[in-house]
C-alpha cells in the first residue's frame, strides 16, 4: 500500500494524492521518451464493444484492479493512461471521488466486460484510478456474465 500523509483535510487529501498521480503520468512517459518506447505502449488499451460478446447478465462481485487492462470508451484514453494515472482533464470529478471513499460512502460498483483474463471497464474509469490510487487491490464490479 502507498505510504500515504493525510491531513484530516479530505479536499487538501485529495489534492496532494492527484497531483502525486499527475506527476506519475509525468514521470512514466518522460522515461518512456527517454526509452525511445513508443507512446501507444503506455495508453489506455481501447476495445471495440462490439466484437466483444454480449451475454446480458450481469453479476457483481469483487475483481482485482490489476486486471482491468483497457476499455471499452475511446474518449476515456486521454483523460486516464494504462495505468489509469488521471490527466489534468480528470482532476475535478477525480477529487469528489477521492473524497467520497474518505468519507466512508458506498459508491456503485463499475461496470465491466470480460476481454480474455482481463477486463475492460465499460463504466467507472475515475473510480479504478482513485482506487488504484488509495492502494485497493480489488473492486466491486458488474461483470458482465458469459
Amino acid at each position: 500500500m502507498l505510504l500515504m500523509l493525510l491531513t484530516g483535510m479530505p479536499e487538501m487529501d485529495a489534492e496532494r494524492a492527484f497531483a502525486r498521480e499527475a506527476r506519475a503520468r509525468r514521470r512514466a512517459a518522460l522515461v518512456r521518451r527517454l526509452r525511445r518506447v513508443p507512446a501507444a505502449c503506455a495508453r489506455l488499451a481501447v476495445y471495440d464493444e462490439r466484437s466483444l460478446p454480449r451475454a446480458g447478465r450481469r453479476a457483481v462481485r469483487e475483481i482485482p484492479l490489476d486486471a482491468i487492462t483497457g476499455t471499452v470508451e475511446p474518449s476515456r484514453v486521454n483523460l486516464f493512461d494504462g495505468d489509469f494515472r488521471p490527466s489534468p482533464g480528470a482532476r475535478s470529478r477525480w477529487q469528489r471521488l477521492w473524497v467520497a471513499e474518505y468519507r466512508g460512502a458506498v459508491l456503485p460498483p463499475i461496470s465491466v466486460v470480460r476481454v480474455g483474463d482481463a477486463y475492460a471497464v465499460r463504466d467507472g474509469h475515475h473510480r479504478v484510478s482513485v482506487a488504484r490510487a488509495r492502494g485497493a487491490l480489488t473492486i466491486d464490479a458488474a461483470v458482465e456474465a458469459a
